[in-house]
């Protein structure tokens, strides 16, 4: 997952580099988002019907090739590509890798496989920046070194994931593959609408840190350390890690309500750093809407993998993601288009008008409709 962001630091080195504009970043960004999606739509169950394994090693030889594209960058056409196929890989990866950590732990340790699995997938988003910006600002090659080095932790991925036993069995005869767009069985439905709300708000607050938070850090406040940036936006993802760490403490019930709450607050002082004009502002917004949305995040994946029928919960798990997607690609989208008359700052305003009332709302609907499992 730390392949998905890696780009993130380097946005502005390709700005200079090719010569774009801001919305072009962001739609950049919404060429993985949309890679992710489709990825969810079409395979979203395979790997309930072909194995985890498979699956897995397939969408980490998509991940090798998008470095490669990153590598011999030489324009945005192959910026696109490698983007695209980052966004397939990562929405392979989100639900059969998922399942497959839940299904290798005991029963008796579900909670804690269930954070495992959560936290890898945040703990990457957050890594990816972190190592691109250090590697960029001190290193050689800032636009080659990143990609080098994610092709290196892929191969060691690739060997360690063929060691891993398969927790799927085969059917004799196989199902035929066929696209299965959004698959949300009847009995996980309940659980699985306050879950998806609850997604689709923290992933925008991240849309915005990946995408837009690099070009205010740099083009507003006038900090051009790579690895500063790189420090932000890993701090945002950082938070939400040990929001999800807390989330066995607190319960689904209570958890779900407090984070998209806490997530509402981070995204008011988000707001309020783009209005000062203040780094250690934002930093403060990105720690606490990170914690919110990490807390929310694990209870609602916990409460749609529970729900979830052992024969779909991959497809499901994929259909919960395809919701955090849309929220992290369509509003961020948006943001990148009104730079174009408002500027960054103004923009990001907008955005957090348009946030904070979805994430408050969400937030008091499901303190009066909690979900039902625990």
């Amino acid at each position: 997952m730390a392949g998905t962001t890696l780009p993130t630091p380097l946005y502005g080195l390709y700005e200079e580099q090719i010569g774009f504009s801001e919305l072009i970043v962001t739609v950049v960004f919404a060429v993985y988002a949309l890679g992710v999606i489709a990825a969810l739509l079409v395979a979203g169950d395979f790997s309930d019907l072909l194995g985890r394994r498979p699956v897995l090693l397939f969408a980490l030889g998509l991940s090798v090739l998008s470095a490669v594209c990153f590598l011999g960058e030489s324009g945005l056409p192959l910026l696109f590509v490698g983007r695209l196929l980052s966004g397939f890989s990562a929405g392979l990866l989100s639900g059969a890798a998922t399942a497959a950590v839940l299904e290798l732990a005991p029963p008796e340790r579900h909670g804690q496989a269930a954070f495992a699995a959560t936290a890898a997938n945040m703990g990457g988003l957050g890594c990816g920046p972190l190592l691109s910006g250090f590697l960029a600002q001190y290193a050689p090659w800032p636009l080659r070194l990143p990609f080098l080095v994610h092709i290196a932790l892929l191969v060691a991925a690739l060997a360690v994931t063929r060691a891993l036993p398969e927790t799927v069995a085969r059917r004799t005869p196989r199902p035929p593959l066929r696209p299965q767009g959004m698959v949300v069985p009847p009995e996980t439905r309940e659980a699985f609408v306050p879950a998806g709300l609850a997604a689709f708000a923290g992933f925008s607050l991240l849309g915005l840190f990946t995408a837009v938070a690099p070009g205010f850090i740099s083009q507003v406040l006038g900090e051009h350390n790579l690895a500063v940036t790189g420090v932000v936006v890993f701090s945002a993802f950082c938070s939400s890690t040990v929001g999800q760490s807390l989330m066995g403490r607190v319960g689904v019930r209570r958890a779900l309500p407090t984070g998209c709450l806490v997530l509402t607050t981070g995204m008011a002082i988000v707001a309020s750093s783009l209005l000062v004009e203040s780094l250690p502002v934002l930093v403060a917004g990105a720690v606490v809407g990170g914690l919110g949305q990490g807390l929310a995040f694990r209870a609602a994946m916990t409460s749609v993998s529970a729900v979830a029928p052992n024969e779909r919960r991959g497809a499901t798990i994929s259909a919960f993601f395809v919701v955090a997607y849309v929220g992290i690609s369509l509003p961020v989208v948006g943001v990148g288009a009104l730079t174009l008359t408002l500027g960054l700052r103004d923009a990001g305003l907008v955005f957090a008008a348009c946030v904070i009332p979805q994430s408050a709302g969400v937030g008091m609907f499901l303190l009066r409709r909690p979900p039902q499992t625990d």
